[in-house]
């Protein structure tokens, strides 16, 4: 096997600590990258922006998440996690205190420094756990780690909705979540061990640079990678543009769902998250397989978003539909295990920072897009329930796409995987 070797004990309990605290980092960024949602009119008037121009402010965070993924992935099979996961909490840290001071302008660079640091949270999570701990286990733990971070989705509306509802400063929450940050990256500095992943086989001469380019080159030829991030992407936006950025907008408008009712039903969105990413992740590792389970929860998320753009009102008790589509929406992850099988084990945390860069460059194409025909479809004024279908719709039949597409993945499950036996023993020749 070409993985990393286990640790004993002793060093698993470390390694396990560092991708329990490493999963604590995602579930802090996560909180910073969801809460925006119920604060959309407190940022605009704070900022003096139309609803439009906030959606751009707050999608910088996805254009530096995007190509920072490729950076993160490449720095942690050069380097330790020790080295750059540290600096990325702490760059989280300064752009959340600058998204506090009120300007536009420090408030986009500190937007785009969160979504810069932010990346090394997860890929750092995923590199730790697929690199060091048990490989039977991957999906699993991947799943888990997702699971961290939808927590803080949930908690960044759950929580911070009725807080700002109740009084509390959108910038002074931003500068308290800023100043939380900050001793967080010097905790990670301290527990993640300085151990680095098994070094990448280098040709005569060859430099990190070379390495890193040669990596990343041989993931992005590989047609199941780009499958792996278009899949992830589409069956991510449903939640990163249309819940996170519209969710609580739209309940309010096209449902006149008092606000905050609006924030508990859209948080059950990321809620939904926490208990299918683990689920779905054990349920592969459990048959083996990861193709049947992506494309039968891509299902189950098609039918809830087509009844939550076109079903009728009361159809399902509160919460259900999108605690649902949450926990359909987890399968997300599992082409997050399906490309570092998919590639050499060397790559992982290159083939991690492949499919993020293309899963979150699919949200910041298309969360402007999605902004702009809301506006377009409204004539730029009030908003109903039928400028929300007519927006949202492709978004339908991305998922559609994403199902098709997954029919097209190779199965890397380890029921799919060929098995060596020993042959049996031979048959002693009887002599004539």
């Amino acid at each position: 096997m070409n993985r990393a070797a286990q640790p004993g004990r002793t060093a698993l309990g470390m390694v396990a600590a560092a991708w329990l605290v490493t999963s604590i980092f995602y579930f802090y960024q996560y909180i910073l990258r969801s809460a925006p949602s119920v604060m959309v009119p407190e940022i605009s008037l704070g900022f003096g922006l139309t609803p439009v121009g906030v959606a751009s402010l707050l999608g910088l965070f996805y254009y530096a998440y995007a190509p920072f993924s490729l950076v993160a992935g490449v720095a942690l099979d050069q380097f330790s996690p020790r080295k750059v996961v540290p600096l990325g909490a702490a760059t989280v840290a300064i752009g959340a205190l600058l998204f506090s001071t009120g300007d536009a302008t420090l408030a986009g660079i500190g937007r785009f420094l969160q979504g810069a640091g932010g990346v090394f949270a997860l890929i750092g999570a995923v590199t730790i756990a697929s690199n060091y701990l048990p490989a039977a286990r991957a999906a699993t733990l991947i799943g888990a780690t997702q699971m961290f971070g939808m927590a803080g989705g949930s908690a960044g509306q759950f929580l911070v909705g009725p807080a700002i509802a109740g009084g509390l400063e959108w910038d002074r929450f931003w500068l308290m979540m800023g100043l939380i940050g900050l001793p967080l990256a010097v905790v990670l500095f301290l527990l993640i061990p300085s151990q680095s992943p098994k070094p990448v086989a280098a040709e005569a001469g060859e430099g990190r640079l070379q390495q890193a380019g040669r990596a990343m080159k041989t993931v992005f030829i590989n047609p199941q990678s780009i499958l792996c991030g278009v899949i992830a992407g589409l069956l991510f936006i449903p939640t990163t543009v249309f819940d996170m950025v519209w969710g609580v907008r739209f309940l309010e408008e096209a449902h006149d769902m008092p606000y905050s009712m609006a924030v508990l039903r859209s948080a059950s969105v990321p809620f939904g998250w926490i208990i299918g990413c683990p689920l779905l992740g054990w349920l592969s590792d459990r048959l083996g397989r990861r193709k049947p389970v992506i494309a039968g929860a891509a299902v189950v998320l098609f039918i809830c978003l087509a009844l939550i753009l076109y079903g009728p009102p009361g159809l399902l008790p509160a919460y259900s539909l999108g605690l649902i589509a949450g926990i359909a929406s987890g399968a997300a992850m599992i082409p997050y295990t399906v490309i570092k099988e998919a590639n050499r084990p060397e790559h992982g945390g290159t083939a991690t920072g492949v499919i993020n860069f293309i899963n979150f460059s699919i949200s910041a194409l298309l969360g402007p897009v999605f902004a702009g025909l809301l506006i377009r479809s409204s004539g730029g004024g009030a908003r109903e329930l039928e400028h929300y279908q007519a927006t949202f719709q492709p978004m339908l039949w991305g998922v559609a796409l994403a199902i098709v597409l997954t029919l097209l993945l190779r199965e890397t499950g380890s029921a799919a995987r060929p098995t060596t036996t020993a042959p049996p023993p031979s048959t002693p020749q009887t002599q004539p």
